[in-house]
């Protein structure tokens, strides 16, 4: 096995054990703090594919931004074990008879993978930080100009709204 292969397996096996933490932890600060865990493995798969750039970009936007705001929700909320809702039986026996469904449906589905021909990747420059600034300041240069326009306005606007009288 070479070290990629490794790598691989070490972020999925990661990244599918803080996705069952994060599901399982009874403190909703736990699970934001789980989720985060998710985000940086999805980031190293994202590397290992040689797309640095969207390793970054999610590590900034979602581990970084999303995270914060969801923290900020989780502890406005101030949800207690002591003020947690009645749970409904028939929506938890729905909810079991739906993942079912879906565990059927990728069963299915993973019986009709042909596993002797393997999926081979190619080693491209496609995803690199370089080759995309590259292609968005000279291919799609009047689009990112609107776009930065589109939201200097709505910056503006938001501050108009939010300001007081």
């Amino acid at each position: 096995m070479g070290i990629t292969t490794i790598a691989f397996i070490l972020l999925s096996l990661m990244a599918i054990g803080s996705a069952i933490m994060m599901i399982s932890s009874k403190s909703p600060v736990h699970s934001v703090l789980w989720l985060i865990v998710v985000f940086f493995a999805i980031s190293g798969h994202y590397i290992l594919l040689n797309a640095q750039f969207l390793a970054i970009v999610n590590i900034i936007v979602y581990a970084g931004a999303i995270m914060v705001l969801f923290l900020f929700v989780v502890m406005l909320m101030n949800l207690n074990a002591e003020t947690e809702p009645i749970k409904n039986y028939r929506l938890r026996l729905i909810g079991i008879l739906s993942g079912g469904s879906l565990l059927l449906v990728l069963i299915a589905a993973m019986m009709k993978i042909d596993v002797a021909q393997p999926v081979l990747m190619s080693t491209g420059d496609s995803g690199l930080i370089k080759v995309l600034g590259h292609a968005l300041f000279t291919n799609y240069v009047l689009p990112f100009e609107i776009s930065s326009v589109l939201f200097l306005s709505a910056m503006i606007g938001a501050v108009i709204i939010g300001k007081k009288e």
